[in-house]
């Protein structure tokens, strides 16, 4: 387009008539639109996909269509819904809609609309003879943003992303992280012109032919991010339940270093647990050198295996126990949780003064969970190992510990080595007593 001003034409051609369940969707848009050229692109809302394809489906409860096309609870607020639906969409309600149906029916997604939108794309090429980009249309609400705007949820032959990395701006300065959305931006300009009440369901785009790909394309789903590149894949609450029931204990790690950071961020949550009279009960001991975990392990290691001579246990036997504790020497980062019973308070009744104890003990889980779930949400796995409260002494003399830090086990952390299988269902009821 050299020495000529860039520039593209959109507009809704007229005459596409109510669609309904087996038309052909290619064969209409060919009627109302014959002048198509290649290198067009053609938007079509998703709402008339659905209809061609029989996605009419009587539901007197919309709530239960929605669950049945959802995977996944994103947010939830009250009645409203954001959910992973069966396309792999992030959307509200799943994409099921009651308007423009018939009463006591609701309008699902197409079940492929990158096969909806090859199917059109080879129909006007069939029709009219021409190669054409075809993207199917659908409305979306967005993190951070107000209001509404269509984006791509099928497309085919289209270049749907515009990958400008290793490229440089007007001033040089290279690119690193520029991926433009072509194909959401090409549906959002369709939208303009179509409307929403206008009763004009597909739009043309001309003069973009750089953006059709005579091959095909990779599809609208190349547009949805991957659950490992999904900084915000939970609303907030949800986020809280999701870290606390998908918490596993990790027995085996990468190589890959642990962000220090992480760890910090994670005690930092540990200490907002409860404890009694105001009391700060917790301290984190952060075992980051290689040097120092050893020394640790290898205290730890000796003490143990005299007590097991001292119970008689054979060598073979004390040699198995040994190797299953190898967790936390596999793990590339140690911290030993230790409590301490400042502020506490002296009965001089055995009674209460263990009561006492078992309240500052119940806090030191608290914080401890605490910082396991954090973890888990900082994407590491973790394992709570009870050992360092068999050795306490060698404990606090092997890192130079006060006397009065009681520790409470070991937390092995690092990068899980494989992903956890299922955790067995647990039926809540049976760990409830009414009164």
């Amino acid at each position: 387009m050299t020495g000529e001003r860039p520039e593209y034409r959109v507009w809704a051609p007229s005459g596409i008539p109510e669609v309904q369940r087996g038309d052909d969707l290619a064969k209409l848009i060919a009627a109302a639109e014959p002048a198509l050229v290649d290198g067009d692109v053609v938007l079509v809302t998703s709402k008339i996909v659905s209809k061609a394809e029989g996605r009419i489906v009587e539901a007197t409860d919309r709530e239960a269509a929605i669950d049945a096309e959802t995977v996944r609870v994103v947010a939830r607020r009250g009645a409203l819904r954001i959910v992973e639906n069966r396309q792999g969409l992030v959307m509200a309600a799943a994409g099921v809609d009651a308007s423009n149906t018939p009463a006591g029916t609701v309008l699902l997604l197409p079940e492929d609309p990158d096969a909806s939108a090859r199917a059109i794309r080879d129909g006007l090429r069939d029709a009219l003879g021409v190669d054409v980009g075809v993207v199917v249309t659908d409305t979306f609400g967005r993190p951070w943003r107000a209001g509404l705007t269509d984006v791509a949820i099928g497309a085919a032959g289209i270049r749907v992303l515009d990958d400008l990395r290793g490229g440089t701006d007007a001033h040089g300065n290279p690119l690193g992280a520029t991926v433009v959305a072509t194909a959401d931006e090409l549906a959002a300009a369709g939208d303009l012109v179509k409307g929403k009440a206008a009763g004009r369901p597909v739009a043309v785009v001309r003069g973009l032919a750089h953006v059709v790909d005579r091959e095909g394309g990779a599809g609208a789903r190349a547009l949805v991010r991957d659950a490992g590149s999904d900084m915000f894949r939970l609303g907030t609450s949800e986020a809280v339940r999701e870290a606390v029931t998908q918490r596993r204990t990790v027995r085996a790690f990468t190589d890959d270093p642990v962000d220090p950071g992480s760890v910090r961020r994670a005690v930092a949550a540990a200490v907002t647990a409860p404890a009694p009279h105001h009391t700060t009960p917790w301290r984190f001991v952060l075992l980051e050198s290689e040097e120092s975990r050893r020394r640790l392990l290898d205290a730890m290691r000796d003490a143990w295996v005299a007590d097991l001579r001292r119970d008689g246990k054979s060598e073979e036997s004390i040699a198995k126990r040994v190797r299953r504790g190898d967790v936390l020497r596999n793990a590339p980062y140690l911290v030993v949780p230790c409590l301490v019973m400042d502020g506490s308070h002296h009965y001089g009744d055995a009674r209460r003064d263990g009561a006492e104890r078992e309240m500052f003990v119940v806090a030191m889980g608290a914080g401890v969970q605490n910082f396991l779930v954090a973890l888990a949400g900082e994407q590491l796995g973790s394992a709570w190992v009870s050992s360092t409260m068999f050795c306490r002494d060698v404990v606090r003399e092997t890192l130079g510990l006060p006397a009065e830090w009681d520790p409470m086990g070991a937390v092995a952390i690092g990068h899980p080595a494989q992903q956890p299988g299922p955790r067995g269902e647990r039926d809540a009821a049976a760990f409830m007593e009414v009164r």
